[in-house]
Formats: C-alpha cells, structure tokens, sequence
C-alpha cells in the first residue's frame, strides 16, 4: 500500500511539472520571428491588409511577423507549403477565399482546407463593386446594365484575376441571378485590369474597392453598385446589389489567419486573441478602412463554421455557373 501511495504521489508531481512546463512554453511563445505566408503577388489588396495586421501582431506579441509572399497557382502554391510546415506557430498562412473555398471547389488543389488547417480568425472582409467604363457602357445603373446586356449576350465582356477569383466569380453569379450573360477575360496582372477599364477595351468589371479606387476617384470609372448587402464605408453613396434591385445576391472577399494542423492549443488561444486585439485597434481600423476594407474578426470556431458555409454556397454556384478549371 506504501509502495503504491508513492507512486501516485510521484504521477500527481509529474502531471504537475508537466502542467508548469507547458504553461511555461505557452507563456514563452513566440520566442522568434513569425512567419506569415501571402500566396499572393506583393502590391496587392491582400498583400497589403496582410501587412497592416502583420506589423501591429509584431508589437503585440513583441516579435516580429514576417510577410513572405509566395504566390502561384491561385495562391495553391503557398498554401501548400504551410499546410505541410511544422505546426508550431511559427509559420502561419494568411487565409484567402482563393485558395481556401474557390479553388477546392474546381477540385484538384494538393491540400484540404478544412482538415489541414487550423483556423485562426478572419482580418477583413473586401468588398467587390460592379464597375464599367461609362463611355462603352453608357448605363446609369443596375437595372439599366442588366438591359444593356440582354441586348447583347455573349458581346460584353469583363475582367478578374483568374479563374475562380472572387472578381470571376462574383460576375459569373451576377450572370445566375440577373439572367444576363457576360464573357470572361481573365488576367495576371490586376494594374492591366484597371488599364483596360479605364481605354474600355474590357469596359466591366466587379473589382475590389482598392483596385479601382484611383480610377473612381478620377472619375474614369463608374461605380453602379457593391456586392454585399449593406453598404461599404469606402463607398457610402454607392447603393448595394438589393437597393439597386437584384435580390438574393451577395459577393465578397474576406481574409484571415490560419496555422497547420496540429499547432498546440495553447498556441491557436494566444493568436486567436491576440488577432483580435490587432484588428480592433483603432489605427488599425482606419487603416484598414481607408483603403476600402472591412475590419472583421470572429473566433476560431465562428471562423471555422464561416469557411464550411462558404465552401458550400460556392460549389454550388460554380457547379451552377458550369466553371471548371480547363
């Protein structure tokens, strides 16, 4: 009996200096720089907000956070590589509709990114706003575009980043709901976008607020309306897809926070809370804002359920829009 008290007091202090060492460790965390992954090209409206949280998140954890971008195949290529990093906070992926819901929904992505990833918590949401060339598309507003269009099927043509970007896709399901159809000009580069807008070469367009808003500001674009149901800070006069008479219809980019599955608890807590402090903080807003985004943060498990139903919304309207990634 002897024997067998000192042996549970012997387990009772090891579970105790466990306890310590891990506390200890959470406590400790990070002690080195921070890397977050961008699967996006420098210059971007993503880069960019992934920037403006990544600076405040150094000051609050007291370690730098470095933005690496490494872009490619739809942002496939950086999200991969931090699927497949050590889950150990360190390497973080800055989380994008792309490569986390549009592109799992053409099928053929290396990673899944509901089993591979932990969910940290969303940054912003962008807002995408239908945009056309006032001199080839002389059109007032919503319900004239939509006119405008069914005159011409298949003759009108817009522009997005790529297959399945949220500018794609965002017009492809305007195509669904308003019965029009429009045709698909994909490109690389998002400053020949707004080019093209601006010479009318490829007159629409449903660009995210920070890509055009040099072009709107000049006046050389013609904003007809956002695609999210309430109206966008950055554009307070410009009225949303409803109050411009398309029912049922909201589109819009949003980016967060991920890790590699099976990064410690302890670990996704002081991130999570820490992501949150950051997107709170009232510079950081303004920034944000400035530059048409949306501040928008949740916790991980509202993160999480987020994601599920978006990946279920866009698989439906890409099966429905028939886009496949040929």
């Amino acid at each position: 009996m002897a024997q067998r008290s000192v042996r549970i007091v012997i387990g009772l202090l090891g579970a105790f200096w466990l306890g310590l060492a891990s506390g200890a460790g959470a406590q400790s965390y990070p002690d080195r720089p921070i890397k977050l992954v961008m699967p996006f090209g420098p210059g971007s409206a993503s880069d960019t907000i992934a920037r403006i949280v990544a600076d405040r998140l150094g000051e609050q954890l007291g370690q730098r956070v470095l933005v690496e971008n490494r872009a490619g195949a739809g942002g496939n290529i950086g999200t991969q590589a931090v699927a497949k990093a050590e889950p150990d906070g360190y390497t973080l992926i800055f989380a994008a509709p792309g490569p986390f819901v549009l592109n799992p929904s053409l099928g053929g992505v290396p990673y899944d990114p509901e089993k591979d990833f932990e969910l940290i918590s969303p940054v912003a949401t962008l807002v995408n706003v239908l945009v056309v060339n006032p001199a080839k598309v002389p059109v007032a507003n919503v319900r004239e575009f939509i006119a405008h269009v069914k005159k011409q099927p298949g003759a009108i043509s817009y522009s997005s980043v790529g297959l399945g970007s949220s500018q794609h896709l965002a017009a492809a399901y305007f195509d669904i709901v308003a019965g029009t159809k429009m045709v698909h000009v994909p490109y690389r580069s998002g400053s020949q976008i707004a080019l093209d807008l601006v010479s009318g070469d490829v007159p629409v367009s449903f660009q995210l607020i920070p890509n055009v808003v040099a072009q709107l500001q000049a006046g050389q674009v013609k904003p007809l309306a956002v695609t999210t149901t309430t109206r966008s800070k950055a554009l307070p006069d410009v009225p949303t897809m409803a109050e411009a008479g398309v029912a049922n219809y909201e589109s819009y980019a949003w980016f967060g926070l991920a890790a590699p599955k099976g990064t410690p608890a302890t670990v996704l807590e002081r991130l999570s809370r820490e992501v949150r402090t950051a997107v709170a903080d009232a510079a950081v807003q303004k920034r944000l804002i400035d530059i048409g985004v949306e501040p928008f943060s949740s916790s991980p498990a509202e993160f999480k359920a987020f994601v599920a139903s978006e990946l279920a919304k866009w698989s439906g309207i890409i099966k429905e829009a028939g886009i496949t990634s040929n």
